[in-house]
């Protein structure tokens, strides 16, 4: 998408399972369940069983060798007419919305007039692997063309190699994981404890208010005997969660209060060109504009999770536009100390100008106009998911509302992130 396409991208609205801690409601289901339940209520919703979509593209971040072909084995289950294509994607916590800004790309060319995009993750149903060299004596033992060659590499066998290994959310290149490489942001950018938890409190407040109003009634499809998003915490308090010790760091900032929670769940969204929806009576939600993908030199010193303060700055400037000509900000919250970075980042001339590369600063946004009905930290971040999350919910959010736009904000692991504009129809 740019200057030069030739249509609108019309978002026509998302659905997704309600989302649920890890090792819960969901323990028995995994990615493939996630994910054509998260499709079979978008189908369901918009009436689409039997017709063939132009194309769909879903993704996992923690996947099971089985999963390899995820996207389409969940289409073939979720009422779509078999002749749908499907191909998997994945670009961490950003998968689902990248997964739209390609798909968009399709339909503003023309050469699709239809897509879905989305995301599921278990963390319940994790893919467990053992040591390599337990995969060496199997893969040595089976190559063998005689019984002693085969029975040969058995007697390297140790206990240790019985112990599996269960994924961790670490980065190579760093051996730091997710809140080990946010807790040093938010030193680096003296981010405060209080004003995290603060964060944290106001998420789970306007996202059990939003459940209450009714505005996740459609957006969300009741899944395995849950029908709300079972993370939510409305009677928490900035004195409660201060009582929480640092989960990454002892003399840190960051709690199991004031970080997303691991969680289980599917997201998805449809897309459409303004004819094909028309042509189905369907209406068309909000435009997705535009999006931007960025990576930062995280070992080269660069905040992990800052990659989208680099990502919105170039977005604006191709698309002529300031930081606060934005109705809502739909900022991802894994955790919120990165959330509060990103913001301080954007209000910092020298950030802006050595790094952006621009003469002034972003400048602040109005908070009150930022995850407004709740986020991350409240319902949750089953990873590859919250892309799709997120853009169902801001394409709602400016529905209805007259040349109001919202920003999105996404950051993912391995330094890197996604974002996207968001239009009223």
């Amino acid at each position: 998408m740019s200057e030069s396409i030739s249509r609108r991208v019309g978002i026509v609205g998302g659905c997704r399972t309600p989302f649920a801690r890890a090792h819960g409601a969901y323990r028995s289901v995994g990615n493939l369940e996630l994910m054509t339940g998260a499709l079979t209520a978008l189908v369901e919703r918009f009436d689409l069983a039997g017709q063939r979509i132009d194309d769909v593209a879903c993704g996992a971040v923690l996947k099971h060798p089985g999963d390899f072909n995820l996207a389409r084995e969940a289409v073939q289950g979720c009422g779509l007419a078999p002749e749908t294509p499907a191909f998997d994607i994945q670009r961490a916590c950003g998968t689902s919305l990248e997964a739209a800004i390609l798909l968009g790309a399709k339909i503003a060319s023309g050469q699709i007039d239809c897509a879905i995009a989305g995301g599921c993750d278990s963390i319940s149903d994790a893919p467990l692997s053992y040591p390599r060299d337990y995969q060496r004596i199997l893969l040595s033992s089976s190559r063998a063309r005689s019984v002693s060659g085969r029975v040969l590499p058995w007697l390297g066998l140790r206990p240790r190699h019985f112990v599996p290994i269960v994924p961790a959310v670490v980065e190579p290149r760093t051996g730091l994981s997710m809140g080990e490489s946010a807790e040093v942001m938010a030193q680096r950018w003296a981010i405060d404890r209080k004003d995290q938890d603060a964060l944290a409190v106001a998420s789970h407040q306007r996202a059990f208010k939003a459940w209450d109003e009714g505005f996740f009634d459609e957006l969300v499809s009741p899944f395995e005997g849950l029908d709300r998003d079972d993370n939510l915490r409305p009677d928490t308090s900035v004195e409660r969660l201060a009582s929480l010790k640092p989960s990454f760091d002892e003399s840190g900032t960051l709690t199991a209060g004031n970080s997303s929670p691991l969680t289980d769940g599917g997201a998805a969204v449809l897309l459409a060109s303004e004819d094909w929806a028309q042509e189905r009576g369907l209406e068309i939600e909000s435009w997705l504009v535009t999006g931007e993908a960025a990576a930062v030199d995280y070992v080269g010193g660069e905040g992990l999770l800052m990659a989208p303060a680099y990502a919105v700055s170039r977005m604006l400037t191709r698309a002529a536009l300031t930081l606060k000509d934005f109705d809502f900000y739909e900022i991802h919250e894994a955790f919120a100390g990165q959330v509060l970075c990103t913001l301080r980042a954007w209000e910092s001339e020298a950030f802006c100008r050595d790094k952006l590369g621009r003469q002034a600063a972003l400048g602040a946004i109005d908070t009150d106009r930022m995850n407004v009905k709740g986020s991350s930290l409240a319902v949750g971040h089953p990873f590859a998911a919250t892309g799709a999350r997120i853009l169902g919910t801001a394409s709602r959010l400016v529905s209805g509302q007259p040349n109001s736009r919202a920003l999105i904000s996404i950051c993912t692991a391995g330094g890197m992130g996604v974002t996207a504009i968001v239009e009223a129809a």
